[in-house]
């Protein structure tokens, strides 16, 4: 088989979460990433220097996503609570089964022990909380939510309600991530949606 030449970054970065997911930090090493696409471990460790350089790659590609995921959804939806239904999806589609949602969790748990790895953890965190304060208090001024709307405390709820629900979601392994992100995702939003929209969510 040919070794592919010219490989791109960003090939390379997906290639990882893939392995991420599928193996955790137990199996993931530069030569398992290496044959997800075809190529010898040697070309990623003088790329990146070394699993962890891989590592603290993908964290700042994560980073630059998150803030790329934000612009695109709200381009494509209608209504500000719209996107952010999106955005809450999207940014857990990596995790769609319960082993991948362990796999991945396990990293973060590595993550907070790794200063390096910690502080681009806070920055991916900081930037998806940006993202949605922004999206909350565009939907408070057209009316989406209620005037007077507190959109960064609301914001902090979206955000720990979210990774609660997954969490729970891979415990109790009850139908779809997606559906159970959005579920919990109404739930929180719904104290704070005026009776018509309320209404119009139910229909």
């Amino acid at each position: 088989m040919a070794r592919p030449r010219g490989v791109d970054d960003a090939v390379i970065l997906r290639a990882a979460v893939q392995v991420m997911g599928r193996l955790g930090p137990s199996g993931f090493t530069l030569a398992a990433v290496a044959r997800e696409i075809g190529l010898v471990p040697g070309t990623l460790a003088q790329r990146f220097g070394s699993k962890h350089g891989l590592l603290l790659a993908l964290a700042d590609r994560s980073e630059k996503d998150a803030s790329e995921i934000a612009g695109r959804v709200r381009q494509s939806h209608d209504s500000a609570l719209g996107a952010l239904a999106a955005l809450t999806v999207e940014s857990a589609a990596q995790m769609a089964t319960p082993e991948s949602f362990a796999n991945h969790l396990a990293f973060l748990c590595m993550d907070l022990g790794d200063p390096q790895l910690y502080e681009r953890a806070l920055a991916i965190h900081r930037t998806q909380k940006r993202a949605i304060e922004e999206l909350l208090t565009e939907a408070a001024s057209t009316g989406e939510l209620r005037a007077g709307t507190d959109a960064a405390a609301l914001a902090r709820t979206v955000q720990a309600t979210t990774v609660g629900a997954g969490l729970t979601w891979a415990l109790e392994r009850e139908g779809t991530l997606e559906l159970r992100l959005r579920r919990e995702l109404d739930v929180a939003l719904s104290p704070h949606v005026p009776r018509r929209h309320n209404h119009d969510l139910e229909e």
